[in-house]
């Protein structure tokens, strides 16, 4: 993996549970990490189904180093876009991540 290709600046997100000032739980998103990427794929998936109508789905893949503790219940801060993880793909021997994404929201 070259350090000129991880053009992009990527946040990894952590969901943290806090109490507000009526006493009742209310998650919020902590930065868990910073980390350059490279952008591997974009696409966008037009789907029907019967109880959501049709949709427009963007999926994106990004190509980061390896960082430890990252799973599928993190999310990925992308130029203001925030995207679910669906799927996390080591490279070779804990050399990387190929983190692919769904995004989040309208």
């Amino acid at each position: 993996m070259r350090a000129g290709d991880l053009d992009r600046v990527i946040e990894i997100q952590q969901r943290t549970t806090t109490v507000n000032e009526f006493r009742s739980a209310v998650d919020t998103w902590s930065p868990f990490a910073t980390v350059r990427a490279k952008l591997m794929q974009i696409a966008v998936n037009d789907t029907e189904s019967a109880n959501r109508g049709s949709t427009s789905d963007k999926v994106i893949v990004f190509r980061t180093r390896w960082l430890d503790g990252l799973t599928l219940e993190h999310r990925v801060v992308c130029q203001g876009d925030a995207y679910a993880i669906r799927n996390l793909k080591e490279l070779s021997r804990r050399v990387g991540w190929d983190i692919h994404c769904e995004r989040v929201g309208p």
